[in-house]
């Protein structure tokens, strides 16, 4: 029996464990291509290989490791650079053949200081998805004079500022007034602040609307 597509389940294909990477399907040299995407705003990073060895470390410490096809090494990601790009999960393909990693970067992917090895305009995001990305490199870079900034260090300001655009939103939705669009976004940017202020990235929210949707 075929199932309508909305009492489908998605297959689970995250990689957890060794027995995970045993039913991998490695090729001659023991090498599988990583796709790399930034959990947060779904944007590809970069494409890279890893074998067994390079999986395991990557899963025992949390931060992305490859294998080297030229110099036949182990290296992890933003060991020179410092652009380094910290796990949040691993899943195989249909075939085994090969992986994406969803992580979260800590500065760009690509040699060239590009944010991804495929060009700033390849497969853009979202404007949330661009925002939220904004809104990162202000946490992680904490521009002087920069609003986001400030926000990001004084939590009791942020959660007041969130507070205040709810009401905002509240009191022009009350009235059908012509600014309800307006307060609507400042309350968006607000609440990504407040989350990335708390750790935790727009990606973790839509997935969470996935899981509740399936």
């Amino acid at each position: 029996m075929t199932l309508p597509p909305e009492d489908r389940r998605p297959t689970d294909r995250r990689i957890r464990d060794g027995a995970d990477l045993d039913a991998l399907s490695f090729d001659g040299k023991g090498l599988v291509p990583v796709v790399v995407q930034d959990a947060s705003t779904g944007r590809l990073l970069m494409l890279a290989w890893a074998n067994r060895m390079a999986l395991e470390t990557t899963l025992a410490t949390g931060a992305m490791h490859f294998w080297s096809r030229s110099r036949g090494a182990l290296w992890r990601k933003g060991e020179t650079s410092g652009n380094t790009q910290a796990l949040v999960s691993l899943h195989a393909d249909c075939d085994g053949d090969t992986v994406i990693a969803l992580v979260t970067p800590a500065g760009p992917a690509c040699h060239t200081g590009e944010e991804t090895c495929f060009g700033l305009d390849a497969y853009p995001a979202s404007v949330l998805d661009e925002l939220s990305g904004v809104i990162r490199a202000r946490a992680r870079e904490r521009p002087e004079g920069s609003y986001t900034t400030r926000l990001l260090g004084d939590e009791n300001l942020r959660l007041k500022k969130l507070g205040e655009e709810v009401a905002e939103l509240i009191s022009a939705l009350a009235r059908k007034d012509a600014g309800i669009s307006a307060e609507a976004a400042d309350l968006v940017y607000h609440l990504l602040v407040a989350l990335e202020g708390a750790g935790v990235g727009w990606g973790e929210v839509e997935r969470e609307l996935e899981r509740r949707r399936s």
